[in-house]
């Protein structure tokens, strides 16, 4: 396991760590980061139609440790946004709350194409919004349904686009702080961090997302260094149709 060594995150910004990110996340220093933004497994044992999975979708054991230690590492009067299951909101919700997190917002993700049919033709996601302490707020409130484009699922089997995930990203952040994601499966959530003028820190059990995932922010580093003149500002790389 890729180690946060000397108990403090700056020599490990800008990269993901290999490992279980309990443990990991432990070795952090409290009130260390200024934002979490995650996707983590929904309990849900989810295969996609190439029989793909995700690790520990299957049991709860780890919910409630790794949201103690998120809580732990944000810091004061600030937020999280967290994407769960609906069919484990119970267990998602408990977990939050037991570790401190208070709902002050839920987020709906409206999708063009249906992930799975059964009663219903699933096109949303969603995401609740958690406060540590009393957070100001936005001046620009974010409208809580958004639109969720394709990522195309190429590096992960439930790859986020970038592009929704920087909007949360400037609305609870600013330039320069530290964004977490301890679940970064194919690194979605630290290439919008990296985009959009901030630190990222993302943690992968899995060995292979944990590659892709990495590979993938070199690429997004190599692309802000080629277009770091005035003409390419960084942020109009997030809507540019080639994805990282």
């Amino acid at each position: 396991m890729q180690a946060i060594q000397n108990n403090s995150t700056g020599q490990f910004l800008n990269t993901i760590a290999q490992g279980d990110c309990i443990e990991v996340m432990r070795q952090m220093p409290a009130n260390s980061v200024d934002f979490i933004l995650s996707d983590p497994p929904y309990l849900v044992n989810y295969r996609d139609r190439s029989g793909r999975s995700i690790q520990n979708d299957v049991d709860a054991d780890w919910l409630k440790p790794a949201m103690a230690e998120a809580y732990r590492v944000l810091k004061q009067n600030r937020v999280a946004v967290m994407f769960y299951g609906w069919s484990k909101v119970d267990a998602f919700f408990a977990a939050w709350k037991d570790a401190g997190f208070q709902p002050v917002g839920h987020i709906v993700f409206r999708k063009d194409y249906s992930s799975k049919s059964r009663f219903l033709r699933y096109q949303h996601e969603q995401a609740f919004l958690l406060a540590k302490g009393r957070p100001p707020l936005p001046k620009q409130p974010l409208m809580d349904v958004m639109e969720m484009p394709y990522s195309g699922n190429k590096l992960h089997p439930t790859q986020k686009p970038v592009t929704a995930l920087a909007q949360l990203i400037r609305s609870f952040s600013l330039p320069g702080e530290l964004v977490l994601d301890p679940f970064v499966g194919s690194g979605s959530t630290c290439a919008a961090a990296l985009l959009t003028g901030r630190k990222y820190l993302g943690m992968e059990l899995n060995a292979e997302y944990h590659r892709a995932a990495s590979e993938r922010l070199e690429r997004v580093k190599e692309r802000i260094a080629r277009r770091s003149s005035p003409s390419f500002p960084t942020e109009c790389m997030l809507s540019a149709p080639r994805r990282a």
